[in-house]
């Protein structure tokens, strides 16, 4: 199978600094499909192309896996999929984590590209690509006379963009298109899309769908990736809590309120150590750390990405040797059991909650209150019924798109009732936010506290 792409930002021939590699050289790369060949077919001043041919052998493809004939007789090594993904991300790696050494200027310069492809799954090419500014030329290709036409087409994709970003559009859609691939998937895939789909994939307006098809339908880790595409994009949107409040005049922000709310409960508990739970980019990290009292504070998240953003908010790589020595962060999924969050004063779900499925929420339940199991844990999620006071959002609507539900302040309390009797912990309600007298606070708050009887 083949893939090339071809620049004519002049001079042309810098291509070669961008990919690590020589126009002059022909090279041979050894990957798990088979061997991956990189050869520039024209290298000058006005146009520059390079190509990666990848020899797939199919035989080796289902070694060890029975002979059957659909396993010997299928379009693996003749359509770009995951094969081509994997050969792209073996061979170009450093191009499309965006480094150039030599030349850093040209990393950070957007190129006048053209990514020819000779044989890709056609039929959601246009969807998937067009939003990320790349204009699609398909030419379906037919299967053969009185049969009309197949599902592959050549594709042609042309753009001015960034190589690393073509690089990693590349690397995450071209499995999409195709919906398999040649090898198991597991968690290991979910933080490579996480980390191809950074810059990207959070703004897509296809990207339940991508996440879906990349993961082959694993709905544990299509869930958990689609919790951490959504928190990626806050920087991006107005936070709803940030909506104005059609009733009341300019006040503290409804997200300040929550922070300062938390930190007075874990204050007036005597809490010491402190996991947040979902931590996203750190905006309740930064007062707990504020606060001597919290001598140990972790944050853990499902995207590394996040974390990396929550280590940059908070100064880790200056932060002083004492003050360091309080402060981890960690990646983790919330419906998983993690020995390491065992022992914790208290834990907090800010805001969590609503962006787990109903049917998953039982084992966020089990990881959380029966297994790390802290003295006290605090709980806020949206208040729907308070919904139709902000003026901005839509009637209707969630306060944001990954939401999976917005509870009313009785399901809010069946649901934390139901957690407290079935795992030993006694509850009681806040409200966050300014009370309407019919609707209720915007933010509603639970704070479990373990019954100390079972010692």
């Amino acid at each position: 199978m083949l893939l090339t792409v071809t620049t004519t930002r002049a001079p042309a021939t810098d291509l070669g600094f961008l990919l690590h590699k020589h126009p002059d050289r022909a090279q041979t790369f050894t990957t798990s499909s088979g061997p991956a060949h990189v050869f520039y077919p024209r290298a000058d001043e006005q146009a520059c192309t390079v190509a990666l041919l990848l020899e797939v052998d199919p035989v080796g493809l289902v070694r060890g896996h029975g002979s059957t004939l659909t396993q010997y007789v299928n379009d693996r090594p003749y359509t770009s999929g995951s094969l081509m993904a994997v050969a792209l991300g073996s061979v170009f790696r450093t191009a499309m984590n965006g480094r150039c050494d030599a030349r850093p200027e040209l990393a950070a310069e957007p190129l006048p590209l053209r990514v020819e492809l000779p044989a890709v799954p056609h039929r959601l090419v246009e969807r998937l690509f067009a939003p990320l500014g790349w204009r699609v030329d398909a030419e379906v290709l037919p299967l053969g006379e009185d049969l009309g036409d197949s599902r592959y087409a050549r594709v042609v994709l042309t753009g001015e963009l960034l190589l690393s970003q073509a690089l990693r559009h590349l690397y995450v859609l071209l499995p999409v298109l195709d919906g398999d691939k040649h090898y198991h998937v597991d968690q290991d895939e979910a933080a490579k899309l996480l980390r191809a789909g950074e810059g990207w994939l959070p703004e897509h307006p296809d990207r339940e769908l991508i996440t879906r098809r990349y993961l082959l339908n694993r709905r544990t880790l299509v869930e958990e990736v689609l919790s951490s595409l959504s928190s990626l994009a806050e920087a991006e949107e107005v936070e709803p809590e940030e909506l104005d409040n059609a009733l009341a005049p300019p006040r503290v922000s409804l997200a300040r309120q929550r922070r300062e709310t938390v930190i007075s409960v874990l204050r007036e508990a005597g809490a010491r150590s402190v996991v947040d739970l979902g931590c996203g980019g750190g905006a309740l990290l930064r007062p707990l750390i504020a606060e001597p009292q919290f001598t140990r504070v972790l944050g853990v998240d499902v995207s590394a990405h996040a974390l990396r953003v929550a280590a940059r908010k908070l100064h880790l790589d200056t932060m002083g040797e004492r003050q360091r020595a309080r402060v981890e962060l960690r990646q983790g999924a919330l419906t998983y059991v993690d020995r390491g969050l065992t022992g914790f004063d208290a834990a907090v779900l800010m805001e969590v909650v609503e962006h787990v499925d109903p049917e998953r929420l039982p084992a966020l339940e089990h990881a959380v209150f029966a297994c790390a199991r802290p003295g006290l844990v605090l709980v806020t999620t949206p208040n729907v019924e308070y919904n139709p006071l902000f003026e901005t959002l839509p009637a209707g609507s969630l306060r944001h798109a990954d939401h999976r539900f917005e509870w009313t302040r009785a399901q809010f309390r069946e649901w934390a009732e139901g957690v407290a009797e079935r795992t030993g912990y006694t509850t009681h309600y806040l409200p966050i936010g300014d009370e309407d007298p019919e609707r209720g606070a915007p933010t509603q708050a639970a704070v479990f506290t373990l019954e100390r009887t079972e010692d």
